[in-house]
């Protein structure tokens, strides 16, 4: 095991035109989001909630095929954390405290709800220690302007990647193999675990696996056919 193996440095085959195209959607969907933020909270305030969303930012933008990245994970992640951190902070008087409990129960939430968004913690922990102005708000807090922010990202999102094929948001916009014409029951089903990471660098978005996983998932799925050609013979 190498030292860039072991940090987890990977080997980023991204092309300039997709690196590019993910900082020129952060630029507009932070745009959006601070402007919505400071019309509600001021531009102090704001601050606290643009951090979350910038975030946010970084996976709609950058890994936007990612499973952290779609709209339920997005919107349903940031709205249950808001509300778990405006609960914790009235209800629990001791601001670490309640920070922490805030923080772990928003990662169970998004758990169980299917929703798992990281930036949703930072959503639950400002609403604990953001400052007076945004704890007045209370559980208005949920709805402006974290709700708001949510769909507003979502929807820049939507309308900035629809301009690039390649990277269509949500992905079940995105073209899949099921979409595209019959490959011939004649193909090669021997594939190689590099044949399928040469296939992973030519989808030209950034997916949010590494090599280990995939190599992981290609061996338990030559198990699992395995397992069910044994089945076969034993009937």
């Amino acid at each position: 095991m190498n030292f860039k193996h072991f940090i987890g440095f990977e080997s980023n085959k991204t092309g300039h035109l997709e690196k590019w195209v993910s900082a020129l959607g952060g630029l507009f969907g932070i745009l959006g989001i601070i402007l919505v933020s400071q019309y509600f909270l001021g531009e102090q305030e704001a601050a606290w909630v643009v951090a979350s969303m910038g975030a946010t930012a970084v996976l709609v933008f950058a890994v936007p095929h990612g499973p952290l990245s779609q709209p339920w994970a997005v919107v349903g992640g940031h709205l249950i954390s808001a509300v778990i951190g405006v609960a914790c902070a009235r209800w629990i008087p001791i601001s670490v405290v309640a920070a922490a409990v805030a923080v772990a129960a928003a990662i169970g939430s998004m758990h169980y709800l299917r929703c798992i968004h990281p930036p949703g913690g930072a959503t639950a922990l400002t609403a604990v220690i953001g400052g007076e102005n945004i704890q007045a708000l209370g559980f208005h807090y949920v709805l402006t302007p974290i709700l708001i922010n949510a769909a507003v990202i979502v929807l820049i999102a939507m309308a900035f990647n629809y301009a690039f094929h390649w990277r269509r948001y949500p992905a079940a916009l995105a073209a899949r193999p099921a979409d595209k014409p019959e490959v011939a029951e004649t193909t090669p089903n021997n594939l190689s675990e590099d044949d399928l990471e040469t296939a992973l660098q030519e989808m030209k978005s950034t997916v949010d696996i590494s090599r280990e996983d995939l190599e992981e998932i290609y061996h338990l799925a030559r198990e699992n056919k395995l397992t069910e050609l044994l089945k076969g013979f034993r009937n």
